[in-house]
């Protein structure tokens, strides 16, 4: 599907947030390791979220395909190891093939599971086997995915209990957190001190309610930023928010947007905003899933910024340095690629054709979302395959109508 997008001179909208897949495939995994007896309320009703609950659904194993769900490929790896009898064989999109997995499939032998590769040595496909695992003490990277690390977290209170010492530098250390805050919500035992977390034995299996998602905020953010004399109001937000992306108010603090939170959300008030001014410097290795909105929003105010703690997007639905590189030298915009690890705009341009641009998604729901506010400033932007968005906000088009944006599909 392709969506040409014409936006309005300013956004007057309350617009209600889907709740977070990162929170409810936690507690949807938690609760099917409880045997299914906690209940999970307003989980988000996505693409990712469907995926975990078809195939943890599936007693008595067989194929599944989580198509381009990463979050599902790792957390469905470690429940399945513990399902005694069970064989499954975990599979997913081309992509998926590409995107390692053998940090965690390394800790989940440690602990006594059955797991083989049925393709290339350390990616998916995998088939499963279900047996008796032990509890116990594990070593993982810290630097690779914070999932690898949540998927051990999460099952280590039903097979005895353990630590799991992190090595190297750990990334996105909010999810870890935010996998930690579910499990003791859920009833489990979790300490972390620095690099060593302590997980102690059985869930008691608490009933749990998600929260609105706060990655979904950053183009709504983003939005405000350009049109500075709108009125948003986001529905669902906390200021106290387990979520690392809540990080995203302060980041827009920066360019003089206030969150005025209360009991319904947050309104983002733009009285302040300063757009242009002083290079923007920012570590993103918390937060990496700011990245693309965050970035793609800089370069249309104009303001020169340098990001570090990006080595992780290589590993997303797609490449999205190389994906962000890509798109917005449509726009004219040059993005320089420092290292793995390190993405800068400085200024330098180049010349664009008088057509609309047209935007290729790589397959990537946060790379459709972050660039359709550039239709701001690049009136009848093209986002093609922009159905991506199911993945995690299937209402987004729609909402974006609901700010007064034309929104043509061809």
């Amino acid at each position: 599907m392709e969506l040409q997008l014409t936006a309005p001179q300013r956004a007057n909208a309350t617009i209600t947030l889907p709740t977070s897949k990162s929170i409810s495939n936690r507690a949807l995994m938690i609760a099917a390791l409880c045997g299914g007896e906690p209940q999970v309320l307003h989980p988000a009703l996505c693409d990712d979220t469907a995926v975990m609950v078809d195939a943890l659904s599936r007693d008595k194993g067989g194929h599944i395909n989580v198509g381009a769900a990463g979050t599902a490929m790792r957390f469905l790896t470690a429940y399945f190891a513990t399902r005694q009898g069970v064989t499954v064989t975990l599979d997913g999109v081309e992509r998926m093939r590409h995107r390692p997995i053998a940090p965690l499939v390394d800790a989940l032998r440690s602990l006594g599971a059955d797991i083989e590769y049925l393709g290339e040595e350390g990616y998916p496909p995998l088939r499963i086997t279900g047996t008796t695992m032990h509890g116990g003490n594990v070593e993982m990277p810290g630097g690779v995915s914070s999932q690898f690390i949540s998927a051990v977290m999460m099952i280590l209170p039903v097979v005895g209990g353990g630590t799991i010492s992190l090595t190297g530098d750990i990334v996105s250390l909010p999810y870890i957190h935010m996998t930690a805050t579910v499990m003791r919500d859920m009833g489990a035992t979790v300490e972390i001190h620095g690099t060593l977390i302590t997980i102690g034995r059985g869930y008691t299996g608490n009933d749990y309610i998600v929260e609105a998602d706060w990655s979904a905020a950053a183009p709504w953010y983003a939005l405000a930023a350009l049109l500075p004399q709108s009125s948003l109001t986001l529905t669902g937000l906390a200021n106290d928010s387990i979520q690392g992306d809540a990080r995203l108010a302060d980041l827009a603090g920066r360019l003089g947007i206030a969150s005025r939170f209360d009991a319904h959300g947050v309104t983002l008030d733009t009285s302040g905003f300063v757009g242009c001014c002083c290079s923007s410097f920012a570590d993103m290795s918390a937060t990496p899933d700011l990245v693309p909105s965050w970035a793609v929003l800089l370069c249309l105010l104009e303001r020169s910024f340098r990001m570090t703690g990006v080595r992780t997007l290589r590993l997303k639905e797609s490449d999205r340095i190389e994906a962000l590189r890509e798109e917005l030298l449509k726009l004219g915009y040059v993005l320089k690629i420092e290292s793995d690890d390190a993405i800068s705009w400085y200024g330098e341009r180049h010349a664009i054709p008088p057509e609309p641009p047209v935007i290729d998604t790589h397959g990537d729901h946060r790379m459709a979302m972050a660039f359709a506010p550039a239709a701001v400033r690049f009136p009848g932007l093209i986002i093609q395959d922009a159905d991506v968005v199911t993945k995690s906000y299937p209402s987004y088009w729609r909402h974006l109508v609901q700010c007064g944006f034309t929104v043509t599909s061809f």
